[in-house]
């Protein structure tokens, strides 16, 4: 693989209000949209050999709208499962857990439909994503969320899963990852499209 370019999905509600979104399946809010047809431009000067995409209709409508075509929806993708924290925000889990942060104290177990995943669990996915991207010949597009493109990005550094937590990503940035004397390096962080 010569370079992966990593694309977080646009705006939903639940990010603009700070809501932890794993599985739950939300559109893109109107600005999100805009975010998504702003990544156009980058996407359309490049060539992929393999562009992968979270199930998430956010992932998959920011892949379309950013010119992807012919993507793969690769449930590894997916954004890490909140378990009973699904749709609170940081403030109200606070109030019953004080100093409570993702990264260091996890998630609580929830229900059936999100009943919660470690930092490992989410790295042990990434870990998958990278070894499958590795195998390709050529250029490599992802298409999914914060916390996990986080993660994927401190796995392809050779660092624990938790460590993501120094890189910042907001919605419908873009990152690059890529090689520096044949060692994984991080070319382009958590940039904006003007």
């Amino acid at each position: 693989m010569d370079e992966m370019l990593l694309l977080r999905h646009g705006e939903t509600e639940w990010s603009k209000a700070g809501k932890h979104t794993g599985r739950t399946d939300l559109p893109l809010t109107e600005h999100g949209e805009d975010q998504g047809r702003a990544l156009a431009p980058l996407v359309k000067e490049q060539v992929f050999d393999l562009v992968l995409v979270s199930p998430a209709q956010r992932a998959r409508r920011t892949a379309e709208l950013a010119g992807l075509t012919g993507y793969r929806v690769d449930a590894d993708l997916w954004e890490w499962d909140y378990g009973g924290y699904e749709g609170i925000t940081t403030a109200e889990i606070r109030k019953t857990r004080p100093g409570w942060y993702l990264w260091r104290d996890g998630v609580i177990p929830g229900d059936a439909e999100h009943p919660g995943e470690s930092a490992a669990a989410v790295g042990a996915r990434a870990d998958r994503v990278i070894e499958l991207a590795k195998g390709v010949e050529g250029r490599v597009a992802l298409v999914a969320h914060g916390h996990f493109l986080r993660i994927l990005a401190a796995r392809w550094l050779g660092l624990p899963p938790e460590e993501g937590r120094a890189l910042k990503l907001d919605t419908g940035t873009y990152s690059r990852l890529g090689f520096e004397h044949e060692e994984p390096v991080l070319l382009t962080w958590n940039a904006p499209v003007s």
